[in-house]
C-alpha cells in the first residue's frame, strides 16, 4: 500500500530525513517513534502531501504524493483518514455534528450521515456523548470525536500525529486501544509519537528514527 523510497528532507543545510525507505502493507499497524527532532512529524506531513520533500518518492495506493498537484491532495486526502495532536473539533457544532460534518461536505445524503455516523460514534464509543459539544469533553473524549470524524468516510488508511500529546497516561493507553481496535477492523494505522504508553499497548510495528535516519525496524514491538 505505502512505499517510501529514499526520502530526504533539508531544513536549509540540516537533513531532517536522511534516505528514509520502508513499505508499509495494507493492514498494518505501524508506529513511528524517536526523540524530539528525530524527524517523524516531517515524515508523517510529506505522507500526507502537507510537507515537500528534496529526494525520493512516496507511494500511497498509487498516489505518487510528491508529484500531486493541489487539487489532487485535497482529492488524495478524502481518501484517508488524518487525526492531530488539537483535535481540531467545531466548537459550536455537538460531536455528532462534527463527525457528521465530513460527510456533508461531501455531499451524502441525510440518510447515509445518519447511519454512517452512528456506526462510528458506536465503534469509537461516543454514542452517548453524541449532544455534547467540544467544551463538555475531557481530552480523551475529544480525541476519540476527531478519530471518529478521521474514520466516518471509511478510509483504508488512517494518519495520527502525535495523538496523545495532550492526554495523560490512562487516557493514551486507552487511545492505543481504539486504535488497534480500528486496525483489526481492516484499517491501516500510522501513529507519529514519542509517546511509549500508545506504542506498548498495541506492541506492533515500530520504525525508530534517530537524526532523521532509520536507527531500527521491528515487528511485534515496544518503545524504551
Amino acid at each position: 500500500m505505502i512505499t517510501i523510497d529514499g526520502v530526504t528532507k533539508k531544513y536549509g543545510q540540516k537533513k531532517v530525513l536522511d534516505d528514509v525507505t520502508f513499505t508499509v502493507e495494507g493492514g498494518e499497524f505501524l508506529s513511528i517513534v524517536g526523540p524530539s527532532g528525530a524527524g517523524k512529524t516531517t515524515l508523517l506531513h510529506a505522507l500526507i502531501g502537507a510537507e515537500d520533500i528534496d529526494a525520493g518518492g512516496i507511494n500511497v495506493d498509487h498516489y505518487e504524493v510528491e508529484k500531486l498537484s493541489h487539487s489532487k491532495v485535497q482529492e488524495y486526502r478524502r481518501r484517508i483518514g488524518i487525526v492531530f495532536q488539537d483535535f481540531k473539533l467545531l466548537p459550536q457544532k455537538t460531536v455528532f455534528e462534527n463527525v457528521a460534518f465530513a460527510l456533508e461536505v461531501a455531499g451524502h445524503s441525510k440518510g447515509f450521515i445518519q447511519k454512517r455516523t452512528t456506526e462510528v460514534l458506536k465503534l469509537t464509543g461516543l454514542e452517548e456523548l453524541r449532544r455534547h459539544f467540544p467544551r463538555q469533553l475531557s481530552g480523551g473524549e475529544k480525541q476519540r470525536t476527531a478519530i471518529a470524524r478521521a474514520l466516518v468516510h471509511a478510509p483504508e488508511l488512517l494518519f495520527a500525529d502525535e495523538p496523545t500529546g495532550n492526554l495523560d497516561p490512562d487516557n493514551a493507553i486507552a487511545l492505543g486501544k481504539l486504535l488497534l481496535k480500528i486496525n483489526k477492523h481492516g484499517t491501516t494505522v500510522i501513529v507519529a509519537t514519542h509517546n511509549k504508553d500508545i506504542v506498548n499497548t498495541v506492541k506492533q510495528r515500530v520504525i525508530t528514527l534517530d537524526k532523521g535516519r532509520i536507527k531500527s525496524d521491528k515487528k511485534n514491538s515496544t518503545y524504551k
